[in-house]
């Protein structure tokens, strides 16, 4: 099985589509756009099985309606919460699909980025959606910072060494303030020495490792030395939520404002 990542609404949102690839026969998650994933079944002769949703927003959906007119047979999974008629299989956590004989994905509940947001991992692969991106994670819209952090921390439950798929590629500017807030983090040094991003080329690899996550993205260490104590120091109160909370709500700033002079 091959997995690529479909560069999709370049310059807007920067987003990828996943294609999970097994012979003839592909299932897409998170089809933002429609037209990037029909070409790639056309030039290799290949045919929709199904589409994997995370959560409601336009730019992981606004896909769907096309290629089910293109491929009717294509069954479509979501979560239970998301608002859309086109979802025929509702999902909630603890739910497994089935998308090959050999390979299948297990539902975990991450609401956060939104109220309706699920992941999909097995012993391999993790597509994380906009919980959790490369050294960052999705803004807060109507999932609640408690629900938020939450869900972060259940990521970082899983296994070290799953493949880490994201929905965007925002490493680059997400390693600039992950290097602001962890100053001292030579893990994190390292992972941005050694990172080169080609966006918007297909992309044939991981866009990282869990384990790499975990020792480099902030957002997975809010509540671990030294960030913790800079959260502390910015008025954050000892809970996963204020923690979380007050280093979200640094970064939309430093995104809305820029980084201070030094």
């Amino acid at each position: 099985m091959k997995i690529i990542g479909l560069p999709a609404l370049v310059g807007s949102y920067d987003n990828y589509i996943w294609l999970l690839v097994k012979q003839e026969m592909v299932w897409v998650i998170d089809p933002g756009q429609a037209q990037p994933v029909l070409n790639y079944l056309a030039s290799h002769s290949l045919n929709l099985a199904g589409i994997l949703i995370t959560h409601y927003h336009h730019d992981h959906v606004d896909g769907i309606a096309e290629l089910k007119k293109q491929f009717p047979a294509a069954r479509v999974y979501g979560p239970q919460k998301t608002p859309n008629n086109l979802i025929e299989q509702r999902l909630v956590d603890g739910d497994e699909v089935s998308l090959f004989d050999d390979y299948h994905l297990k539902v975990i509940e991450t609401p956060g980025h939104t109220y309706d947001h699920i992941a999909y991992y097995n012993q391999q692969d993790l597509f994380c959606g906009d919980t959790l991106f490369g050294a960052g994670c999705g803004r807060q819209f109507d999932g609640g910072y408690d629900a938020f952090a939450k869900s972060l921390l259940k990521l970082r439950a899983l296994p070290d060494g799953l493949n880490f798929y994201s929905a965007h590629e925002y490493t680059l500017s997400n390693l600039k303030f992950a290097q602001f807030a962890d100053p001292s983090n030579v893990d994190l040094q390292n992972r941005i020495a050694t990172t080169h991003i080609e966006y918007p080329q297909p992309l044939v690899a991981p866009q990282s490792t869990l384990k790499l996550e975990k020792a480099t993205n902030p957002f997975l260490r809010f509540d671990q030395l030294p960030i913790q104590e800079t959260l502390l120091a910015r008025g954050a109160q000892n809970t996963p939520e204020s923690l979380f909370k007050t280093l979200r709500d640094w970064k939309d700033h430093i995104d809305q404002k820029g980084y201070p002079a030094k």
